[in-house]
């Protein structure tokens, strides 16, 4: 990430919204990850660990063992609220954004879970990722929804709206005028996670370079995923994932600078919060 770059994304970091010395609990964010499975547990908790340190309240649904692992670690969520499955409705009317995604295995069961929350709360803030991601319908899309996908989710998306596939074949278009165009027809915003970040509104896109292959390790992009979401709780969807894009790989370079590729999703957590401070400094 050269120089330039990096001014610009400590601007855009600074223009984020900043509690105010005289709030009270709940009015810096309510945020609810909706994740895990019997054969993934630590994606969504990646997620978790980073959106409980940007917002006040931080509610957590999941399978019984996975909410069972996060209350043995409540001391780290001192403000969060284990929800079981069946009661996550009432926490989603509540939370300024949702996540719902990591760790959820593909299942009909997740695309089921997925469509009707979807189209039951389609003004919601959600932030789509990974097991959500995969087994939704683009038609099923809520307006002004965040999705992350890599690469290969993405041509998944595409496979699947038949105007995507058909534009993408008739005029062979760049990749980045891909997710502008799959952006414009959901009025979603789109952060393709790559070696360059692309991201993209119906009027607006942005390439974040930078990060190295040690961002490759499982869990990076559950972070990633918990700072968006961490973030669009109180700022717009656009910015919420450019500044996401920009943190995320900044923490990696800076790790990168202590110890190579030895660093793992754990590390990158811990890292984050000394990058944003760092940016918030003069």
């Amino acid at each position: 990430m050269d120089q330039k770059q990096i001014e610009q994304g400590k601007k855009l970091i600074k223009s984020l919204y900043q509690p105010s010395p005289d709030s009270h609990k709940g009015q810096n964010g309510k945020v609810m990850v909706i994740g895990g499975s019997h054969l993934f547990h630590a994606a969504s908790l990646w997620a978790l660990k980073v959106v409980s340190r940007m917002v006040d309240m931080t509610f957590y649904s999941s399978v019984p063992e996975n909410n069972e692992i996060v209350q043995k670690e409540k001391e780290e969520f001192r403000d969060g609220i284990i929800v079981p499955r069946e009661q996550i409705e009432s926490y989603i009317e509540e939370s300024d954004s949702i996540l719902i995604g990591p760790g959820l295995e593909r299942t009909q069961e997740t695309k089921e879970l997925s469509e009707k929350l979807f189209k039951k709360y389609p003004t919601k803030k959600w932030v789509i990722d990974a097991g959500s991601l995969q087994m939704m319908e683009p038609e099923w899309m809520p307006e002004n929804a965040i999705v992350t996908p890599h690469h290969k989710e993405f041509e998944t998306l595409e496979i699947k709206d038949q105007k995507s596939k058909i534009k993408m074949i008739e005029q062979n278009l760049k990749i980045e005028d891909r997710v502008k165009s799959f952006a414009e027809e959901y009025n979603c915003v789109v952060l393709l996670k790559g070696l360059e970040d692309i991201i993209a509104s119906k009027d607006q896109l942005q390439i974040i370079k930078g990060g190295n292959a040690g961002m490759t390790k499982g869990g990076t992009g559950d972070v990633l995923a918990g700072l968006v979401v961490g973030s669009y709780a109180k700022n717009e969807a656009f910015k919420s994932a450019v500044a996401a894009s920009f943190l995320n790989k900044l923490a990696g370079e800076r790790l990168f600078e202590k110890m190579r590729y030895m660093y793992n999703a754990s590390d990158l957590v811990e890292e984050i919060p000394f990058i944003y401070k760092a940016c918030l400094e003069v």
